[in-house]
Formats: structure tokens, sequence, C-alpha cells
């Protein structure tokens, strides 16, 4: 049987998932052969990052890359990978576990009386390893999750209100709420042992028929947990509606009273607030997931909502929850901000709300995972290692032009040709090498390997300082110029180079690398007019003292440095990466003591044609201008100590014969307006427009990554390692199981 020809276009996660799980089965290469085409020097998509040579080996990332503890397909495929590549001991990352640490410290802000207030959060380590968690959590599961935190919560809210002298009893009174009540205490009953006095006058009450049930908020809710752990309760087609009414009802009168007694008291005490604002959210998303019915319908059915209207919707309080820092801090984690305006955030309801309970109720180890070196060298140098091993073919350098229809030997819509720009030509007949190595550790450059490129080549794009990655690029017309002829192209034919299609590309790609399958395909056009994309931004500053020396007054037990958001503009996230500094090269008698990261989204409300070869220096101009603003003035609230009467102090920035402001000019900041860069947004009802990843009407077409359908629906890595794992499994039937795909689905 001949060989299937299998061409994968980019090198992005999803795409390089796709070929990791088509070359996992025995004996693969007798059923297919896979070619790897990447514009550029490096694998990595928005994950890539690079080592600066010139300045330490530096890691030189797209912007903050951690991974969730609930990132379960991820973790798989991650593990399969440095099991199946079995690096020797004496590498610098030979284990997963070693390249990937658990990570529990989490600082949100707060914005206060025009003051900014730390919220730190240190989770728990959960043990388990995230490979071998799941996704495919319940509503169910959310609701004992939450009544489990409010019965923590409920009697700190009594002790505040008792110490205010406000009331702690609780009446009902209507007949369908004593209804509701009776049917509680019938299900309960034999499993509570209480000889408490509060819950023998709520017995007596219920027994006697009174018109009047007295009860506590503790007793409503430490029963209500004895409730929904019931093998008796939320029993399909027999008691789940009666049941689902009593928790809703319950939930309601607890929230009731804690915004009738204790709202006057959150602006005195912060760590009340805090705790209100917790309740207060899992109150209005337990009470929305039973209203809206989506234990029944999916995720997919509150998607027509944004999630603060969601939230408002469902009863949370507008003053101190909707834009609360958790609130905030979930918006700026998915960059939620449609052509990075911070006035309108907008994502999906059922996105938003699956994501907060899959990262609380699902995560293994840390809530987050920081990765111990670059994105590029942890996940990507891996990866291709493997597939080389396994004999997958690269080839670099290759820029995807345009896709043409035509027709299969079946009559149906197809894929005819592929169009390549070759960038380079290398100088020997030899592969291209990509990978460099710093301190036993294989890594991508933060530029192409020029001595592997014709040596006249490589002189123009270093003398016009060529980026071979930006869609704005002039080297096209630099090499006219200089050459007197165009770059050659390649063209791959269906049937003779390529049998199936892997587009790893992203959404914002399509408009300008396949027009004519969009105006073939309605629903591929709808699908890249509605899955919105935003630019982002990303510095990072090397520092001559640690979090600590710089005023930042918070310390776990873990003695770990935060991850941090809900900030001001215009970096709203900050990230402590103290942990990579061994990773890199620097002098023994001057390194850095510290690194910090920082990104938010970026203000982008058109793009210019791709003849408009100034607009990333424009914008990266304006990166830079905004990383002015935040050391010399926004930063203060979190790092007191380097600044001196308002004044930043610029010795705190790791520079080598630089003063002053000039240090600036030695840190990192790049802007991500590319088309294959921009970040993708799960905006209100988009999540409609996903396709599966061979749901185009091209019979050899295969889409792939984080803007596919996958059970996610957002922009993140989980979401285009799914992607990745359906797509093979579209070819090959493997792997057959991925974990959470199914979450929109209707039960």
């Amino acid at each position: 049987m001949a060989q299937e020809k299998i061409v994968i276009i980019g090198g992005g996660v999803a795409a390089m998932t796709a070929a990791l799980y088509l070359t996992e089965q025995p004996n693969w290469q007798q059923k297919r052969h896979l070619t790897v085409y990447q514009q550029g020097w490096r694998l990595g998509g928005k994950g890539a990052s690079g080592r600066n040579a010139a300045m330490g080996q530096r890691i030189e990332e797209h912007g903050l890359h951690v991974w969730f503890g609930a990132y379960v397909n991820s973790f798989k495929t991650i593990e399969t990978v440095y099991d199946k590549l079995q690096r020797p001991p004496t590498s610098a990352l030979s284990t997963w576990q070693q390249a990937l640490k658990p990570h529990s410290f989490i600082a949100l802000e707060e914005y206060i009386d025009e003051q900014w207030q730390t919220w730190p959060i240190d989770f728990p380590v959960l043990p388990g390893n995230p490979a071998n968690g799941s996704l495919d959590i319940t509503v169910w599961d959310f609701v004992k999750m939450t009544l489990a935190w409010l019965k923590e919560w409920i009697p700190q809210f009594e002790s505040a209100a008792s110490n205010q002298a406000k009331s702690t009893q609780l009446t009902t009174k209507k007949s369908r709420d004593r209804y509701l009540l009776r049917h509680f205490h019938q299900q309960i009953q034999t499993l509570v042992s209480d000889g408490s006095e509060a819950w023998q006058t709520f017995t007596n009450d219920i027994q006697n028929l009174n018109q009047e049930i007295t009860s506590t908020p503790s007793l409503l809710v430490d029963k209500l947990n004895s409730f929904v752990q019931s093998n008796h309760t939320l029993q399909p087609q027999i008691s789940e509606k009666k049941d689902s009414l009593v928790i809703w009802y319950i939930v309601r009168k607890l929230k009731r009273w804690i915004n009738q007694e204790l709202t006057e008291l959150l602006d005195e005490n912060a760590q009340l607030r805090r705790i209100y604002i917790c309740a207060d959210l899992a109150i209005a998303m337990l009470v929305g997931l039973i209203k809206d019915k989506v234990y029944r319908d999916g995720f997919a059915v509150i998607n027509k909502y944004d999630f603060r209207q969601w939230l408002l919707k469902n009863g949370a309080n507008k003053q101190y929850s909707v834009d609360s820092a958790p609130v905030r801090g979930f918006y700026d984690l998915v960059f939620a901000y449609p052509q990075g305006d911070f006035n309108k955030p907008n994502v999906e309801a059922g996105v938003a709300a699956l994501a907060m309970l899959r990262i609380a109720l699902c995560y293994r180890g840390g809530v987050m995972w920081k990765m111990q070196a670059g994105m590029g060298d942890v996940i990507f140098a891996p990866l291709y290692e493997l597939l080389k091993q396994r004999g997958v073919k690269f080839e670099f350098f290759h820029q995807l032009q345009q896709l043409t229809p035509g027709a299969d030997d079946n009559g149906q819509h197809c894929v005819a040709t592929v169009l390549l720009q070759q960038q380079v030509s290398l100088n020997t007949s030899a592969e291209y090498q990509p990978l460099v190595n710093v301190k036993n550790l294989p890594c991508w450059p933060s530029e192409p390997l020029y001595q592997q490129i014709d040596l006249e080549q490589a002189e123009l794009l270093q003398q016009h300082n060529i980026n071979l990655e930006s869609f704005w690029s002039d080297w096209p017309g630099c090499y006219e110029t200089h050459f007197g002829a165009s770059l050659p192209t390649k063209t791959l034919q269906f049937k003779e180079d390529f049998d199936r299609l892997i587009l790893g590309v992203s959404v914002a790609s399509l408009e300008h690398v396949c027009p004519q399958l969009l105006a073939i395909d309605e629903n591929f056009a709808a699908q890249a007019k509605n899955v919105l994309t935003v630019a982002t931004q990303a510095s990072q500053l090397w520092l001559t003292k640690t979090d600590q020396q710089l005023g930042w007054q918070y310390m776990p037990p873990s003695e770990e440095g935060p991850i941090l958001s809900g900030f001001s503009e215009p970096f709203d996230t900050w990230a402590a990466m103290q942990n990579l500094v061994e990773k890199e090269q620097w002098p023994e008698n001057n390194t850095p003591q510290n690194i910090a990261y920082f990104c938010s989204a970026f203000p982008c409300q058109a793009y210019p044609p791709q003849s408009d070869h100034s607009f990333p220096t424009r914008a990266t101009a304006q990166v830079k201008a905004n990383l002015t603003q935040l050391v010399t003035t926004n930063l203060q609230p979190l790092w007191p100590l380097a600044y001196n009467n308002s004044d930043f102090d610029w010795s705190v920035l790791y520079a080598d014969d630089a003063t002053d402001q000039a240090r600036l000019e030695q840190q990192y900041w790049r802007v991500n307006v590319d088309p294959s860069e921009r970040y993708v947004l799960s905006v209100t009802g988009s999540s409609q427009y996903r396709l599966a990843t061979d749901g185009t009407v091209f019979s050899n077409l295969l889409i792939t990554g984080d803007w596919i359908k996958t059970g996610v629906n957002a922009g993140c890595v989980e979401a285009a390692v799914m992607a990745g794992m359906q797509t093979a499994r579209a070819l090959c039937g493997y792997p057959q199981q991925i974990s959470g795909e199914d979450a929109f689905k209707s039960l």
C-alpha cells in the first residue's frame, strides 16, 4: 500500500500535536509520510521563544507562558514526548517533571479608594499528575464544590454579623418555599446526626407543618452539603428538577441574608469583602447554571451572553463582584478585549464559566505550572527532536502564500495546490539544523542561524534587519532589488506532493492565504469572520534586585514569586520569573538577580495592508512607550523600593555599560500583531461558528488550532493540543479519547 502523503503547514502547538499522534502508532511510516512547512527558522507559533546569543543567551518570549494544572491533554502530550524522547539524565531538562514545576501563588489587584491593593491567594498543592486528571466535569461537580466553599465562608459571615449585632436568624414563610424545605428535610433526615438546638427547631417546624420555618445560615449550608452528597439527590428524571430548586432556593436565601446584613461592613474589612466577592460570584454562577439549565443543555446555551452580563443576570453584586479582581483577572488572562479596547471586555459566558470551573476543579499539583526555560526550549525543542527521530521531514523558511481549490476524483471540493515562498537558500544541501545548545539544553535561537544560509542572502538579511516571521516583511522587495529576481516559490500539487493537508495557521491568516476557499465554503468563511483575534504586547525586564528588594511585600510559605493580574493598563499581568536566571548564560561575575515578565492586549483597531512594511516598527515603538510608562509610573504600587520620591531607580534594570534610562534599551519588548501571532478570542456568540477539524467542504483539508471546535473554544495551549489530537484522530483514528471535548454538547 502506498504511503499517504500528509503536508502540515505551520509549526504551532496544534500542528505539532497532530504530527506527534500521527506518529504514535507502530509502523506508522508504512502508512504515511509527513512533511512540515514552517516560515522562518523555528517552530512554536504563538508559543515560540528564542535565545539571544548577544545578550547572555537570554530567553525572549512572545508573552507569559505558563500552563494550568487543569491542562489534562497538554500534560498527557508533553509526558509522552519526554518519555519517548528519553533524553540522557545529563541533559538540563531530561524529564517533563524537570521541565515544568507546580506553582501555587497567585495575586490579584484591587483598585480601592484610588489605591492598588494586593489580594494574595496561595492555592493548595493537590496530589497527582495533571496528565492523569480529567476535564469531564459536570455542573453538579461545581455545585458540590461551591457548597463546600460556602460551608467554609458562611460561619465567617455569621461571626462578622454577630460581632456587629446583626441577625443570623432565617425564616421561611411562603408555601412553595416551605414545600421545598420539607423535601430537603425528607432527603437528609436519615443522613444527619445533629443534636443542636437549631436543627431541632428546624425539624419541629418541618414536622409540625408550621407556617414559618426557622433556620440559620450555618445550618442550611451545612445540611445542603449533606443533601448534594446523598445518593438520593439529583437523580435524572426522578428528583433532579425538585432537588435543583431546593439548591437554588437555599443559596439565594443565603445570598439575600449576606446582602442584607453584611454589605455595609465590606468597605472597612478587606478580608470580609474578598470572601463576599468569592461567595457572591460562586452563588451567581451556581444560580445561573441551574436556572439556564446548563446541567441539561450544556455550556453552549449561555454563550449568547458576555460573562459579566450573565453574572449580573443571575444576581451578582454590581458594586463589588461583577468588576472585581477575580473577574478582571480572568478577562486579562484570556486577553478578552476585542481590538484591544479595555473599555469593551467580551467573552462568552459558557466558555468563561467552564474554564473557571475546570481551573478550580480539575487541577493537579499546582493550580499553575511554570516552565523552567523558554516555551520553545521546554515544549517545541523536544517535540522537534522526537519527530525528527521518527522520520518527520521539516522544511524551514517556507512561507505559505496561497491555497487554491479544485475537485477530487469524486467531484468534491478539495485543495488543489499549495503555493509556498522559499524565503532563503541554504549554503549546503543538508537540512537546516535549527537548534543551539545553551547550558546543555537544546534551544531555538532568537534569529536565524545565518552561517547555514547562503552567504550573500545572510548578509542582506542582517544589513536590512529583516524579520522572516513578519507578515509585513519587506524581504521580497529587498531580495528582488538586490538579485534582480523574485524570491523562488514552490507549488505543491494534490496527489503528487500531498494527499491530505493539515492547515495549522491561525484563524486571522485565513483571509490572506485561502480567500478562494472561503468564497466556496460559507461556513468556513463565517468562521474566519466571526472567530476574532486581538493583538498582544509583551515585555521582559532583567533586574539587579529580588522581588523583596524591590518592595514586593507578599511571600507565601512556598517562597514563590507571584503571577499577578488585574493590574493597571497598559500591562495588566506580571509574572515573577527569577527561576529562569540560571537557565540563561550570563557572566559569572555579572548576573541578573531577577526577571519580570509583563503582558496584556494591545490596542489596534485595524491592520494595514502587507505593503505597509513600517507598521510593525510603529507598533513596537508604542509597546516601548507603554513599557516606559510601566516602569516610570505604574509599577510603584508593586515595587515601591524601586522608586526614589516617585522617580524610578534605573539601576534596578540589569544592563551592560549603560546608565540611567539607557538601561531600558537593553530590556526586551515585542508586539504580536501578525495574523499568526494574534490571540484567539471567544467573543459572545462566536463559538457557534467554530468548525471541527474536518468541518470544511474540502475533502483533503483538515484545519487545526485553538480556533476550531474543541470543547474549550478559547485561545490557550489546551485548546490547541485538543485540536491537534482531533486532527490526528480524523486521519488515523488515534487518540480515541480526548478529555473534555464534549463540554458544549447538550446532555
